[in-house]
């Protein structure tokens, strides 16, 4: 799709478009049976931005998804949408678009049909229809592909029909849930990047939810990473990677070593090497979340090496201490080291999340 056409498929989705709305969940609980899935919900989410729930499975993101989506009722607490609470308003009248995993169009409609689904559910003349449904196909690339039907497309022509379906009704929220995950690792960056591309140029608050932490890093204004049902922190894909507020936090987010070390007055002494600790922890034995790119050659740990791996822009080698600890460093390519070579590391002084150690 050619520069000219995204503009002109834009301006003029962006001409009948409302702004985004503010989403708020005010101490949302969600039970089922006597497991309690979501524990006092709170996240406020300003109009036109784009918030990532991230967490692994079962920590309650799709739950919250599918309650501010109206699919599931909430046991306890308020969801509100532009500051009204739609907690007991049915799916149908919040003004939502939602796509998910599965891309779910009807086999026995083609590509116009499918996408003008949710307009003639609202009884919107034909004309109109019509040139929201194009424009609506143009915004995702699929100009030219209204007469295929859903059998005839690939995962990535499915997932964008699916995703013009949810924005020709110019909704107010726009939900995703995990509707990257089926698909091939390019395509799913390609329209990953598309999808970011369109909700900027909407302006539409939108809610993702992905177990994904590098989608959620890439196309989020600010991630939610939950956990057991709780939100463990909030903030923008910088401050969640450099500051974790927790160890779940650091763990979850980008890859890191984890190695033992004792904190003493806010510092991590780890391998010989004091650190600066992000946030507050007891003094004593814990474990250090160390980020591979903060790990160099020259130092005073000694290591051999284990693998190195070749990613193009940079190596990601893993090492195992004297004392036997796995480390892992990402460092430039010109830095090549090979199996079993006995190499010295240092850390450079970034701050580090910890956490006790068991036992």
């Amino acid at each position: 799709m050619t520069d000219t056409a995204i503009a002109t498929a834009d301006n003029a989705i962006l001409a009948g478009a409302r702004t985004g709305s503010a989403v708020a969940f005010e101490g949302v609980v969600k039970d089922y049976g006597r497991t309690r899935v979501l524990h006092g919900l709170d996240l406020a989410i300003q109009p036109g931005e784009f918030v990532s729930l991230l967490g692994p499975s079962g920590c309650g993101k799709t739950t919250a998804l599918r309650v501010l989506a109206g699919l599931e009722r909430a046991n306890g607490g308020t969801v509100r949408i532009g500051g009204a609470d739609v907690s007991a308003v049915p799916t149908n009248r919040r003004d939502l678009g939602m796509v998910f995993q599965a891309y779910s169009l009807f086999p026995h409609l083609d590509v116009t049909a499918n996408t003008a689904f949710g307009l003639r559910m609202r009884k919107i003349a034909k004309r109109e229809a019509a040139e929201r449904v194009r424009d609506a196909l143009a915004l995702v690339g699929l100009t030219g592909f209204g007469e295929r039907f859903p059998h005839q497309l690939s995962g990535g022509q499915q997932q964008r029909v699916a995703l013009a379906r949810a924005l020709v009704t110019e909704p107010r929220v726009l939900l995703l849930d995990e509707p990257l995950s089926a698909l091939d690792a390019k395509v799913r960056v390609t329209l990953r990047d598309e999808i970011r591309r369109i909700q900027l140029r909407l302006g539409i608050t939108t809610v993702f939810v992905t177990h994904d932490q590098e989608e959620a890093l890439a196309v989020s204004d600010r991630i939610a990473v939950m956990n057991a049902g709780r939100i463990d922190q909030i903030g923008t894909p910088e401050e969640l990677y450099l500051r974790p507020a927790t160890a779940h936090v650091a763990e979850f987010v980008g890859l890191s070593s984890v190695l033992p070390c004792t904190v003493d007055g806010g510092v991590a002494e780890v391998l010989g090497i004091r650190l600066p600790i992000v946030g507050e922890s007891a003094d004593g034995s814990a474990e250090a979340f160390v980020r591979p790119e903060n790990v160099r050659l020259g130092g005073p740990i000694d290591a051999v090496v284990l693998e190195s791996t070749f990613l193009g822009s940079v190596r990601r080698t893993v090492l195992r201490t004297a004392g036997g600890q796995l480390l892992r460093m990402q460092h430039a390519v010109g830095e090549r080291v090979e199996f079993d070579e006995r190499v010295t590391l240092g850390i450079e002084p970034a701050p580090v999340a910890v956490r006790p150690r068991e036992g």
